[in-house]
């Protein structure tokens, strides 16, 4: 069996394709673990959740930013961005979105296996591994809760903002799901403080050491399992680390998708001529 990391997809579908059938790869022996943000701005949304989803199993995928808009678009929560071209989605019977819907809210924020954890954006340096899937299966079992008992519009609708910035153990409600959310799906930055900075989008540069903000990963501490993420398309996949693996290599910005295999590292890329 081969196991193949993948970066973010965000619509990108010829290139997902292009890479999958460069290394050949076979439901039945291999399994494709992607890192989130399937959908979005790329112009295949619905194709790559199609090709996802019907490699079943062998798919190992967690949430995204892009992924939990797309569940607040469908449930009429949020307008959808232009920018996004979802329009294929939009344009669905109401039986074919909530499919989708089943589908996305059934996808954790972490997820692990031997040496190898993955989440979108990363893991809030304050916590570690254990803690970090504790915290993730408690917004998961909410999250289904909610879409189980028909209200997971009003829930997306508490999960949006940039505060609380800073954890305690003592947060509750949609404040402790926010933090939780956005450390997973949206970090990039913290502050000296392990804060979290939800502004800067950049690579890590003077003007951000200015203002105390350092990448998350500079404050993780090596652990027992190597951490793969993407989410952050302008460090191109650069963290200076071997165990913290970035793969959002911007192919949706015009660079390219990443395929890594694991454990031996040998990369794929496919560049973003065409879409």
């Amino acid at each position: 069996m081969a196991r193949y990391l993948i970066g973010d997809l965000q619509g990108c579908y010829t290139q997902l394709d292009d890479l999958l059938q460069r290394v050949a790869f076979d439901p039945q022996f291999d399994e494709l673990w992607c890192v989130g943000d399937i959908v979005a701005r790329g112009p295949h949304s619905l194709a790559c959740l199609q090709r996802l989803a019907g490699l079943g199993a062998t798919v190992k995928c967690v949430l995204g930013n892009h992924d939990l808009n797309l569940l607040a678009v469908l449930t009429g929560v949020r307008e959808a961005n232009p920018k996004d071209k979802l329009d294929a989605i939009l344009a669905l019977t109401p039986t074919q979105k909530q499919q989708w819907i089943e589908f996305l809210v059934k996808q954790p924020l972490l997820r692990q296996a031997d040496d190898l954890v993955m989440t979108h954006a990363g893991i809030y340096p304050g916590w570690s591994i254990e803690q970090a899937q504790q915290l993730a299966d408690e917004v998961s079992t909410s999250l289904q809760r909610a879409w189980r008992y028909d209200k997971l519009g009003a829930w997306l609708d508490r999960m949006y903002g940039n505060e609380p910035a800073c954890w305690s153990e003592n947060l509750q409600g949609p404040e402790r799901i926010r933090f939780i959310i956005n450390s997973f799906t949206r970090m990039r930055f913290v502050d000296a403080n392990l804060c979290l900075n939800l502004t800067e989008k950049g690579a890590p540069d003077d003007a951000t050491a200015a203002q105390g903000l350092r990448p998350w990963f500079h404050h993780w501490s090596p652990a027992e399992k190597t951490l793969v993420f993407g989410h952050w398309a302008a460090l191109q996949g650069n963290t200076a680390r071997d165990d913290v693996i970035g793969l959002d290599t911007g192919c949706v910005w015009g660079e390219h998708m990443t395929l890594q295999r694991w454990p031996d590292g040998q990369r794929w890329i496919a560049e973003n001529k065409t879409d």
